[in-house]
């Protein structure tokens, strides 16, 4: 997400970290780079614009303190300007409570969800449900959408997975007419009786939110803004979430405007989020519907939404890491007690292959390798073109599953008939388990090491891990569990890079 702007800035930084002071000549000429980035990126042009002529205003004659040097001062203005591009507030020293988190009114909180057809809006509507559920409330999902084929039967599936499969102590139900559904377009107001109906079903039940899941169109029409309106004036609903697919860039924006302007919604579901390299919806919604981003999809499962973070988002594009939603990613995953049990086993050297499984099952639930080590500080660029074999973490599960009690305990005793007997046991190749075998030897002895040491001999190591590629798997170090390569791709059109002919050598 955000590459091509990301690579705009930081070579904005890099040409400015070479003077003395922050002029209009340095900046203007910087920040062509930064509109074109945003361009390339379907940034709308009148908030490209904007965004440039407001960090030109901010940067010009700004005197660099002598401990800082001028790319980082300019950092500093960017960060500000994105956050408040973002819906943030650049002022505040400790940013509010982000829009996304709702607070129960009496009675069920009512969120009507809207967009057109193809946005991900019934998937996002189990999502939301699910996010509820973690967080304890009791949540029903109203099918109000009569006009798609089995859409009803999509909501209801929907719901019974957020409610058997996702963690947490509250319940998510279903309300549905589907015998209704031949009766739309006959008569008027059939969807909106459907939603009273699902309010006093959920009033009666006690659930803490209610989910509207109403029709969409393949365009904004007058038939589907006048539905829209007739179920927000019969419910008064607490929210109103409009659902666009960030891949389709503009057009998102534009179908987000024309809905603002007819239903006044207050927050924007972006779904698809990590799969839209450019990120041009994200930066010009906002700006020019004056609608917040309140939640992000990032990914097909029912429990990759994220709440939005200006502050955090504006972080990771300018490669600053995103450090604080990683730290809460893992606290969802693990408690205390385990977090203090590992670090115990670590420290005496004792952890063994059952325990690294476990921690790689955490991270896995986390998120995508390549997004969880873009979330630290200056990693992401270096990700750009780095290519995560996610599959490997598949191959390293049946080895391990595929060895004996004591071989978990005591991995240095598998020898070459060992060996032969746990790849043809998980379908690998007897180097991969080698290979395995070797790196968790590294890593425990390192675990071991660290364990001995102080706070401060900690950090080191740990930084000794995590610093350059060189520490990364398939990078000349290494970690089990997953590898890397370098991508073959460059730019848009997926060429190999070619060497420069006649070059001589230094």
């Amino acid at each position: 997400m955000f590459d091509r702007v990301s690579d705009g800035f930081n070579n904005v930084f890099r040409k400015l970290s070479g003077n003395d002071m922050i002029s209009e000549s340095n900046v203007n000429e910087a920040m062509d780079e930064v509109r074109n980035a945003l361009l390339e990126a379907d940034v709308h042009y009148e908030v490209a614009e904007a965004f440039c002529a407001k960090v030109m205003s901010d940067a010009v004659g700004q005197q660099v303190t002598k401990s800082i040097k001028p790319g980082q001062e300019m950092i500093g203005i960017v960060h500000r300007r994105l956050v408040e591009l973002f819906g943030g507030d650049p002022d505040a020293e400790q940013q509010p409570t982000p829009p996304g988190i709702m607070k129960l009114s009496p009675g069920p909180t009512v969120i009507m969800m809207c967009g057109l057809q193809g946005s991900g809006k019934t998937t996002t509507c189990g999502k939301l449900a699910g996010m509820l559920k973690k967080q304890g409330r009791s949540v029903m999902l109203c099918a109000a959408d009569l006009q798609r084929p089995a859409a009803v039967e999509q909501l209801e599936t929907v719901s019974h997975q957020a409610d058997t499969e996702l963690s947490g102590g509250s319940q998510v139900h279903f309300y549905g007419e589907p015998d209704k559904c031949a009766e739309y377009g006959k008569a008027v107001g059939v969807a909106v009786k459907i939603c009273q109906n699902a309010l006093k079903a959920a009033k009666a039940k006690g659930v803490d939110v209610l989910i509207l899941d109403t029709a969409g169109r393949l365009h904004v029409n007058d038939e589907l803004m006048g539905e829209l309106k007739s179920v927000r004036s019969m419910l008064n609903p607490h929210h109103i979430f409009l659902v666009v697919d960030a891949m389709t860039g503009q057009d998102a924006v534009n179908s987000a405007k024309s809905f603002h302007e007819k239903l006044e919604v207050d927050g924007v579901i972006l779904t698809k989020f990590d799969s839209d390299t450019r990120g041009g919806a994200a930066l010009s919604v906002k700006e020019v519907t004056g609608a917040p981003i309140r939640y992000i999809g990032v990914g097909e499962k029912l429990d990759a939404i994220e709440v939005f973070h200006p502050e955090r988002m504006a972080g990771r594009i300018l490669g600053m890491g995103d450090v604080v939603s990683l730290v809460e990613k893992a606290q969802h995953e693990v408690s205390e007690d385990e977090a203090a049990a590992l670090e115990a086993k670590m420290a005496k050297g004792e952890l063994d292959m059952d325990d690294f499984l476990k921690q790689m099952k955490m991270m896995r639930r986390m998120g995508s390798m390549k997004s969880l080590l873009g979330m630290l500080p200056g990693v992401g660029s270096a990700l750009k073109d780095i290519d995560i074999d996610e599959k490997q973490f598949d191959r390293t599960e049946a080895m391990i599953l595929s060895m004996t009690a004591e071989e978990k305990k005591k991995p240095e005793i598998i020898r070459h008939s060992r060996k032969v007997r746990i790849a043809t046991g998980s379908g690998t190749e007897q180097n991969e388990v080698g290979k395995l075998t070797k790196q968790f030897g590294m890593l425990s002895k390192m675990m071991k090491q660290m364990g001995a040491m102080g706070a401060g001999g900690k950090m080191a190591a740990a930084k000794a891990m995590a610093g350059g590629m060189g520490g990364m798997p398939g990078m000349g170090g290494g970690m089990p569990g997953f590898s890397m390569k370098k991508s073959t791709k460059s730019g848009s059109g997926g060429a190999k890079k070619r060497k420069p002919k006649n070059k001589k050598r230094r």
